[in-house]
């Protein structure tokens, strides 16, 4: 019930786009400001912002042209179904959600795994390597080794928690919608090598390690979605994410 009535912190700057576009500051086929100049303009991060344009993509009220901007393709009005809430998850803040839950869980795992789920972790990298070299663009051997680590916490409500976000992922279409606009696959072999990394720090062990390789690994993820979806600013402000976890907490907290 709380997913469906909670309002989303991407949802609200979605709004405050609309708003600005049903008061006439914009017309049909306007270029609306870049990303970099919107989260300055609000006080938020570009990963929010980045969000709701996403969102607006979806509704159709704006429509994102690589390499040259965000236009106005229809404007909103008061009463628009589009306006309301949507079960949508913003790709970005799924992200963050999945940095912190993932990584403790990494940690804790370090703690609990067994040779059974090390063999496990290692077949689907072998399967993410496979599924590179073919060429598939499958994502299941990805999915299964984030699920692996999981597991080797044996802990079945952990488990329960990383499956519900990668299910929120797969019904999401502002997700969807995002790896439209992203073309090149060579990022998957960075992830791969952090995978090893996260499967290396299990193998030690490792409680910090562990929790250190995850938490790098999605915010690698984070920061090459946010490059590689960029339209309008292909300089964007990295330091706007910091990798550090603590002051990455403290960051968010503050915007």
């Amino acid at each position: 019930m709380a997913e469906q009535t909670t309002k989303r912190r991407y949802q609200d700057v979605a709004e405050m786009i609309r708003s600005e576009l049903m008061v006439g500051s914009f017309q049909i086929g306007d270029r609306l400001p870049t990303e970099r100049h919107i989260s300055e303009q609000l006080g938020v991060s570009r990963s929010l912002v980045r969000d709701a344009m996403i969102m607006l993509e979806v509704e159709g009220i704006v429509s994102v042209r690589k390499g040259s901007g965000t236009y106005v393709m229809r404007l909103p009005h008061v009463g628009d179904d589009s306006a309301e809430p949507q079960n949508d998850i913003g790709p970005f803040e799924l992200l963050q959600a999945r940095q912190l839950l993932e990584s403790n869980i990494a940690a804790f795992a370090a703690t609990m795994v067994t040779k059974a789920d090390i063999v496990r972790m290692r077949e689907a990298l072998e399967q993410e390597r496979h599924d590179m070299e073919t060429g598939s663009g499958a994502y299941v051997a990805d999915e299964e080794f984030h699920r692996s680590v999981a597991l080797a916490s044996q802990n079945s409500v952990l488990v329960e928690a990383v499956d519900h976000l990668w299910e929120m992922r797969k019904r999401s279409k502002m997700w969807a919608k995002l790896h439209q606009r992203i073309f090149d696959s060579g990022y998957q072999r960075h992830w791969l090598d952090d995978h090893q990394a996260i499967l290396a720090a299990l193998q030690c062990r490792d409680p910090m390690q562990a929790r250190r390789a995850m938490w790098q690994h999605l915010e690698n993820v984070r920061l090459k979605l946010l490059e590689l979806s960029d339209v309008d600013d292909p300089a964007f402000d990295a330091y706007l994410f910091n990798t550090d976890p603590l002051a990455a907490l403290s960051s968010d907290q503050t915007q």
